[in-house]
């Protein structure tokens, strides 16, 4: 299996080692989208270039991994098997080939769309893994899913105007009031596109 690994451009010319962002693609795309579309290297680099972020590494790998075709629906697919090609495969190689500072506090998981629904189940299911969870027009996060507040250090949840904004107002109000570290951000004039993805990593991105 193929993965993309963003690394800032200071990386390699100290032995710095570098918390881990995972951030993933959505239906009907591949580990090649938060390059090609979202630009996700560019807002990167900018951002540290600003002063605006401490620098990180982002890892983006192929979120599907069995066959289900376009309009059979999200019930049929098995995001166990993601689980284990992310969580007991890629994580412990990037680990051991990346400088990275490999511990839970210092990893991330998001993604858009399908990405972020992968995101919601695989964070939950494995609470040892991620300290921050990011949601990008991939639905939201409420109380009742978190049992223990001190799971996540951050959540980050986003979508477009021309979406469901008050969904991800009303989830991170209800989060804020019980106790959670949670940012919400709606992307002005934008629907489901890469726009307010691409806003959505620039806003969240300083949250890490």
């Amino acid at each position: 299996r193929r993965a993309f690994v963003y690394t800032p451009p200071c990386y390699g010319k100290t032995d710095a080692k570098y918390p881990v962002l995972y951030l993933q693609h959505g239906w009907g795309e591949d580990e090649t989208a938060w390059s090609s579309q979202g630009h996700a290297n560019l807002i990167m680099d900018n951002l540290i270039a600003e002063g605006k972020i401490k620098p990180f590494i982002i890892v983006m790998t192929y979120g599907m991994t069995n066959d289900i075709k376009f309009g059979s629906g999200f019930r049929n697919f098995n995001f166990k098997e993601f689980e284990t090609v992310l969580v007991d495969e890629l994580i412990p190689y990037i680990d051991a080939n990346f400088n990275t500072i490999a511990d839970k506090n210092h990893r991330a998981m998001a993604g858009l769309s399908m990405g972020g629904m992968e995101t919601k189940n695989i964070t939950l299911s494995r609470p040892e893994t991620f300290g921050y969870y990011g949601l990008l027009s991939g639905g939201v996060y409420t109380p009742n899913d978190i049992k223990d507040k001190n799971q996540v250090k951050g959540i980050f949840m986003s979508c477009g105007s021309k979406e469901n904004p008050e969904g991800i107002k009303k989830a991170t109000e209800e989060m804020k009031n019980a106790g959670f570290n949670v940012v919400g951000y709606i992307s002005p004039d934008t629907a489901h596109e890469f726009l307010t993805w691409r806003r959505s990593l620039y806003q969240m991105a300083p949250l890490l």
